[in-house]
């Protein structure tokens, strides 16, 4: 059984290590799985005070999540990770970030990356790394991150508070040097890979204040380089953030929420020039970086690794600065996120600080606009901000049919001929998810990425299966 199509599901490493490598191969490969993506990492229980939650808890919101696929006998538990390999010192002589030090896990399991490759090369499934585009070390998420110096600051010098994302100014140069070398590290280390997946080379805007960064000297300095008006950005966006905090009106929501969305954006853009000149600026910055990813990759001798960055979809992909034609020139294919669950939590984060901001609003015009103008249902949705929440793993996700087909067609649009696939998310109850992977599988003729396998219980794994298959 197999897809024409790209079939990929990311598979954590320690997935490999509680399941065994064959064990995960089987059940993917008999659904059509051709592709595989997991991490330079392994790791081991821990405690409270020594790990990290398993699943991620996404700043708190996402507490609720449980794991499908109980992970050494649990659906949550708290975990650390070691590098899957020994890092070669010599690529970071002198920079101010280093990698994570190999230890005794290392030593004992780190071998099961090698062992993963090996066997689903013989299974012809291609093989590849995800690592973080601006999070060093890099290998996972939730264990790293910059120094307050190479943060990204909102117009008034703060940083973010409750961030989702620890990502670093896409400008640093402490941050893109620690990349490089990171870069030509994992390529020397694992010469065998089909290619690398760089998540976040953007500014993901889980909360309102994400959007109103990147205000720092880094990024100051590279308005300068691009010929960018830095202190024309730096008022306007003080202006449009004082407007969003106490200057909304339920007849300027009115507009929007009766669907006059793409008005509303351009009559505010005309009004605020330098927040249409900060976007240019991390749309400028995000492709450098896919750039120079691109770059180091062809110069230590990967060039025929495929480079794929994920991205936010449209709009979130105008103010996280990720623009799919700059993206396209380096890329080998684009993946796209559809995460219903994280739509429910940004649209809830952003409602609750614009009510508490703007006393009298009316909440159902609020959240009207709000599901406007972030395209995110087929309809009205819901009239209560309470309903836009992180699900429980038994609830389902919103999100209309066809609101997410059109923002994989935005983006392969913009695009062009770069490949633009789905990446799906597995969380969530079966029935829902069987709706969402079908739209996420027709969405696309290029394929889909499933994020991850520790959320495709066997019952969901058999809803790829037959889905993806149907074609044949």
């Amino acid at each position: 059984m197999t897809t024409k199509r790209l079939l990929g599901v990311t598979v954590m490493p320690e997935y490999l290590q509680s399941e065994s490598v064959n064990a995960v191969l089987d059940r993917l490969q008999a659904i059509g799985v051709n592709s595989i993506t997991t991490s330079p990492y392994v790791m081991e229980p821990a405690d409270e005070a020594t790990g990290g939650r398993e699943p991620p808890i996404d700043a708190g919101a996402g507490k609720v999540r449980l794991l499908d696929r109980p992970l050494w006998g649990q659906r949550e538990l708290f975990v650390r990770t070691s590098p899957s390999f020994e890092p070669d010192k010599r690529l970071y002589d002198g920079l101010q970030y280093q990698p994570s030090e190999p230890d005794e896990l290392t030593q004992q399991a780190g071998g099961v990356i090698d062992e993963l490759i090996t066997a689903a090369h013989v299974r012809r499934m291609l093989v590849y790394f995800q690592v973080m585009s601006a999070v060093p070390p890099g290998y996972r998420v939730q264990f790293g991150g910059p120094t307050d110096d190479d943060k990204p600051r909102m117009p008034d010098g703060n940083i973010p508070q409750k961030r989702v994302a620890n990502n670093a100014s896409l400008a640093s140069p402490n941050v893109i040097a620690y990349e490089h070398a990171m870069i030509r590290d994992l390529c020397q280390r694992y010469p065998q890979l089909d290619g690398i997946r760089f998540d976040w080379p953007e500014y993901p805007p889980y909360s309102l204040d994400d959007m109103f960064v990147d205000f720092s000297d880094h990024a100051r300095t590279a308005a300068q380089r691009h010929n960018i008006d830095f202190e024309l950005c730096l008022r306007d966006a003080k202006a449009f953030y004082k407007m969003l905090h106490g200057g909304l009106t339920d007849l300027g929501l009115s507009t929007l929420a009766h669907g006059e969305a793409e008005e509303f954006v351009a009559e505010g853009l005309a009004r605020y020039e330098g927040v249409m000149e900060m976007m240019v600026l991390k749309a400028l910055l995000s492709g450098e970086l896919l750039g120079g990813f691109r770059k180091t990759m062809d110069e230590c001798g990967a060039g025929d690794m495929a480079m794929q960055p994920n991205a936010f979809p449209p709009p979130w992909s105008r103010v996280s600065g990720f623009d799919f034609g700059l993206a396209a020139q380096h890329s080998q294919g684009i993946s796209v996120k559809l995460y219903g669950m994280h739509w429910a939590m940004m649209l809830r984060s952003y409602g609750d600080q614009l009510l508490d901001a703007n006393p009298g609003l009316s909440e159902l015009l609020l959240v009207r606009a709000l599901v406007t103008l972030l395209g995110i249902e087929d309809g009205e949705g819901s009239p209560h901000l309470a309903d836009y929440r992180y699900p429980a793993p038994d609830e389902p996700h919103p999100g209309g049919d066809l609101a997410q087909a059109s923002k994989i067609a935005q983006a392969q649009s913009a695009a062009g001929e770069c490949p633009v696939y789905t990446l799906a998310h597995g969380y969530g109850p079966a029935d829902d998810f069987e709706g969402r992977f079908e739209v996420a599988w027709n969405a696309s003729p290029h394929g889909v990425w499933l994020n991850r396998y520790g959320y495709l219980s066997d019952a969901k794994l058999k809803i790829i299966g037959r889905v993806a298959n149907d074609e044949q």
